[in-house]
This record gives C-alpha cells, sequence and structure tokens, in this order.
C-alpha cells in the first residue's frame, strides 16, 4: 500500500512537469518574433523555465511524501513508516532536491549566458561565405562564458569555505541544530543558491509585485481583442476604397499634386497616412489570427478567444486570490517580526504559525485529500508566475528612466527572451522562499502532520491519543518532545531553505525585510492602477506617429457581440462593415 502511494505521488508530479513544459513552450512561442525564431534559444528558454518552476512544484511531492509516514487523526506513525522506510523517503528527495537545484544554477550561470553568446555570434553573411564556422563560433561563445564559469567558481569557492552561524543563542532545540551544517560541499551550493536568490528577490519585489496587482486588473478592465475575420474583412474593405480615392486624387492631377486644391492635397496627404495605419492594422490582424505562427500558437489563439468572455470573471477571481494571498504574506512576516525564535540571528525563522494564514490554512487542510493540495499550489506558483511576467512585461527592463528592452507578445528578439528568462529564473528562485516561507510556512514545512502528545498532568508512559486521553497538536519547529522527534519530519525543501537562512543569516535578513517592500510595491501599484488601466497589450510600433494612428483608427471601432465566434470559427459573417 504505501509502495503504491508513494508511486502515485511520483505520478501526479511527472504530469504537472509535463503541464510545465507546456506552458513554458506557450510563452515562449508567444512572446518570441515568428520571423526569428531559434531552435537553441528556443530549448534554452523552455528548459530553463521548466527546471525552475520544477523546483518549486516538488514541494508538495515532498510534503505529501513525509505526510504518508503518519496518521494525521490519531498523531503517530504508521505501522509500515519504521525509521528506515522514512530515511530511503528522505534521502530520495534529498537527491531530487540537489539535482533540480544544481540544475538551476547551471542553467542560470551558464546555459543562459552560452545560449546568448551563440546566438549573438551568429553572422548569416559569414557563415554563407565560408568566412565563419561551426568551431569558431562556438570558440566565441565559450570565450565570452568563461567570465560566467568564472563568477560560478567564485560562488562555490567561497561558499565551501565560508564559516557557518555558530551563534548559538536560541537554537537548542535539535531541529535548528540539524540545520548547521558542516558539510563543505553542501554549504558551497546552498551559499551559491543564496547569493542567486538574493538577486532574484529585488527581482522578485521590483516585477512580481507589479504584476501581482496589474495581472488580474489588466483582465478587467482591458477590452476584447480587434483581431477577428470581420474587422479583416472590414480592413480590405477599408484599404480598397482608401485606395481607390487616391488613385482618382492622382489621376485628376496626372501624377502631379501641386495643380491639386488645398483640399485635395490635405485630403491625399491623410488618405496616405490612413493608409499605412490600415496596412499596419492588417497586419496585426493577422498576427492575432495565428497567421505565420506554429500549429501551438494558432491553438493558443483559439483558446484564448473562447475564454476572452471570461476575463472578467477571471479577473475579478484572480483579484481575490492576490488579495488573499497578499493578507497571508503581511500576516506571515508580521508573525515573523515579532515571533521569530532569534530574528535576525537565524534569519527570522519561525519556531511556530501564531497567526491565522488563510492561503496556509487551505493548503494544510487539503493537504489530507491528496492532491488537492497540489492543485491549489501549482495554481498559486503559476500566478505568481504570470504576475512576474505581466510585471516585467509592464515596466521592462530599465536603467534609471531609460527603458533598455521590453518583452512584448510576437515582438520579443531571441536575445530578449533569454534576459527575461534568465530574469525569471532568478524571480522564481525568490518565489521558491516567498511561497514556501511566507505565504504557507505550516504546509510547506510539516503539512498535516500531527503528533500525540501528553495531557496535562503525570506524564505516562507513552502518550495515547486513541482513547482522547492525550492531546493531538501540530508538528513545528518548536515541538522538542520524544513523541514529536518519533513522529514529525520536516520537509526536505524547508529544511534547504532554512538551511540557507540560518547558516548565513545575512540572506535569511534581506529575504525577510524584502516581502514588507513587496507588499507595499503592490498595494501601491494596484491603487494607482485602479485609477489608471494598464495596457499590458499593448503593441508598440517602430514609429510614435505611426502608433498614435492606429490607435486614433481602432478606438472608434466598435466592440462586435458576436465577435468572440468568429474568432474562434475563424470566418466573418454579414456584410464587410464592422458594425
Amino acid at each position: 500500500m504505501a509502495l503504491i502511494q508513494i508511486s502515485l505521488i511520483w505520478a501526479v508530479y511527472a504530469l504537472v512537469v509535463a503541464m510545465l513544459l507546456a506552458v513554458a513552450s506557450v510563452f515562449v512561442h508567444i512572446y518570441q518574433t515568428p520571423r526569428d525564431r531559434y531552435p537553441s534559444v528556443t530549448f534554452t528558454c523552455v528548459i530553463a523555465i521548466t527546471s525552475l518552476l520544477a523546483t518549486v512544484l516538488v514541494l508538495p511531492v515532498d510534503v505529501a511524501l513525509v505526510s504518508s509516514t503518519t496518521s494525521s487523526k490519531l498523531g503517530q506513525r504508521k505501522d509500515w513508516a519504521t525509521q528506515d522506510e522514512v530515511d530511503k523517503i528522505t534521502s530520495s528527495l534529498t537527491v531530487v532536491y540537489y539535482f533540480l537545484y544544481s540544475l538551476d544554477a547551471v542553467l542560470c550561470l551558464l546555459g543562459i549566458p552560452f545560449a546568448y553568446f551563440w546566438y549573438d555570434g551568429y553572422d548569416e553573411v559569414a557563415t554563407e561565405t565560408g568566412q565563419q564556422t561551426v568551431g569558431q563560433r562556438l570558440w566565441g561563445a565559450l570565450k565570452y562564458t568563461m567570465s560566467f564559469v568564472t563568477i560560478a567558481i567564485i560562488l562555490f569557492v567561497v561558499g565551501f569555505f565560508v564559516p557557518v552561524s555558530r551563534n548559538k543563542n536560541g537554537m537548542e532545540l535539535d531541529y535548528f541544530k540539524k540545520l548547521l551544517t558542516e558539510n563543505h560541499g553542501e554549504r558551497a551550493l546552498t551559499f551559491a543558491l543564496g547569493v542567486l536568490m538574493t538577486i532574484g528577490i529585488c527581482l522578485y519585489v521590483l516585477y512580481t509585485s507589479a504584476g501581482l496587482a496589474l495581472f488580474p486588473i489588466s483582465l478587467i478592465k482591458t477590452a476584447p481583442s480587434i483581431s477577428n475575420p470581420r474587422l479583416r474583412a472590414s480592413t480590405a474593405v477599408q484599404l480598397e476604397t482608401n485606395r481607390e480615392r487616391q488613385r482618382q486624387l492622382e489621376g485628376r492631377c496626372g501624377g502631379n499634386p501641386d495643380i491639386l486644391s488645398s483640399n485635395d492635397r490635405r485630403e491625399l496627404d491623410t488618405l496616405a497616412r490612413e493608409e499605412r495605419t490600415l496596412i499596419q492594422r492588417q497586419r496585426l490582424v493577422e498576427e492575432a489570427q495565428g497567421e505565420g505562427w506554429s500549429c501551438l500558437v494558432r491553438v493558443w489563439f483559439k483558446i484564448e478567444a473562447i475564454c476572452r468572455p471570461f476575463k472578467l470573471l477571471g479577473g475579478i477571481l484572480l483579484l481575490l486570490v492576490a488579495s488573499i494571498t497578499w493578507v497571508s504574506m503581511l500576516l506571515t512576516s508580521v508573525d515573523k517580526a515579532k515571533n521569530s525564535i532569534c530574528k535576525i540571528l537565524c534569519g527570522y525563522i519561525l519556531g511556530h504559525v501564531n497567526f491565522f494564514n488563510p492561503v496556509n490554512w487551505a493548503l494544510v487542510q487539503s493537504a489530507n485529500i491528496f492532491p488537492v493540495d497540489y492543485a491549489i499550489f501549482t495554481v498559486l506558483v503559476l500566478f505568481f508566475f504570470c504576475s512576474s511576467i505581466a510585471g516585467i512585461a509592464a515596466v521592462g527592463i530599465r536603467f534609471l528612466w531609460i527603458r533598455i528592452f521590453q518583452i512584448r507578445q510576437g515582438h520579443t528578439s531571441p536575445q530578449d527572451l533569454l534576459l527575461a528568462t534568465a530574469m525569471l529564473m532568478l524571480i522564481i528562485l525568490a518565489l521558491n522562499y516567498s511561497i514556501s516561507m511566507v505565504v504557507a510556512p505550516q504546509y510547506a514545512t510539516f503539512g498535516p502532520q500531527t503528533f500525540c502528545d501528553h495531557a496535562p498532568g503525570p506524564p505516562l508512559d507513552q502518550p495515547d491519543c486513541s482513547n482522547n486521553k492525550d492531546i493531538i497538536r501540530p508538528c513545528s519547529e518548536l515541538a522538542d518532545s520524544p513523541a514529536a522527534q518519533r513522529v514529525c519530519t520536516p520537509s526536505i525543501g524547508s529544511t534547504f531553505l532554512n538551511r540557507v537562512t540560518l547558516n548565513v543569516p545575512f540572506f535569511g535578513a534581506v529575504f525577510f525585510w524584502a516581502q514588507f517592500l513587496f507588499l507595499g510595491f503592490s498595494l501601491v501599484t494596484f491603487l494607482t492602477s485602479l485609477l489608471r488601466a494598464p495596457n499590458l497589450g499593448e503593441r508598440q510600433f517602430d514609429e510614435d506617429a505611426e502608433e498614435h494612428e492606429e490607435e486614433g483608427l481602432l478606438a472608434s471601432t466598435r466592440r462586435r457581440f458576436n465577435a468572440n465566434w468568429q474568432d474562434i470559427t475563424g470566418r466573418a459573417s454579414g456584410n464587410g462593415s464592422d458594425g
């Protein structure tokens, strides 16, 4: 029975990883420009994003496996859960975590930089004329990647020799003593990841906080897409009418506009500008319908058209989720500030959840019915992931007030896509800490595990909760009784994250105070977005004048009642007019 349960848990994780691969593929295909796709760039971005999301989403598997060894109703281990069996489970989870974290570090520090320089070094003319060989290009990419290799080596060497925290104040409990590692290899990996997470937490505060507020509001406030077959037919008719009128005016002047009246010249100029705008709109409609795109993207556009009527409802639901999550993060952060055992000395580790946390409560309760908790946790992670994308798309990458680059649907170059992927990887590393240690700390550490503790009064030889003689208590870091030590098994993921913050308390302090900045930025962004609607889907063109003309013309287009059905079927109905 135990083997079947464990196999089922890992099978669910395999399905989730397959879903994450699809999510990463859709993201990359939607945002990269269809005219400049490059297989190595696409592959690197998809694998990198999938790896990071898989690292975050292994936590529910971790919680389910360690919780499967205990009976939450009786507060004791199951008959089959001997210490050897529990050690096998924790050992296998440790291997999975270290493999995923090592893969994440390699992809972030080596994989993406190499893919960036490999693409950047491509010269089509030199390749066709034989002046650039694969070996030369490979050497060029490796040469520039060596700087990142040096950074990685320095991080691991420093982490290998850095001393662990020796301050034992408030850390006499066995749980905290076990977190102080003396393994130099393990210490090197935790230090390197701590540095990457520190960088990621800065991006997380800036972009994810903005996206958490903008993403739901954008779904509520954005108008329906302009792309449908009827609009395309209407644009074709308007374009033909425009050109016919231009031919009439040009025929009247014999190709010499100077002999036209001032009114006719102004009309001809207006028609020329309108023609450029209509051509641009026609191109946008074709792109929005998926022409020139891959089959995967065309399917995505159909799904988007089907779901468009539910945007308002989805935006309201996501806004509710964002609000509950924001409150949960605030409660945990205040709890850590007030009740952390040793505050900054141990990275603000919370020994016991003192304040009611709605997200944490929902996950702990649903963990008794796997995979309900996994579904909730996955939705939460993907919501933060989409919020990060929305934040990067809205804010862009800036130096002071100068925008360096911005990701946009269908207009993101391979270099920009790789940079955005690197940013998302660092953000997801920070998100891993935030969800595990702030959003749902009890769930991430012990899940629904409980232990049978002695009732007040003279202790018996062995606590017994089967006859309600003793008390069932939830497992926590502060539970240091022999009964708790026999039953409670912390998740490997929470142990690893707590080890990062406890061994180098500076990391824990940065992660902790960053949560308050995150909450403040998201609140300010939300209040600002209520007054000004975001335009995350806005398509930007190279020339500002053309963009203003496009917006003015499209603003006159009325919303169609049957637009969604036409987008789904791909056929226009009625006459060619748009209204």
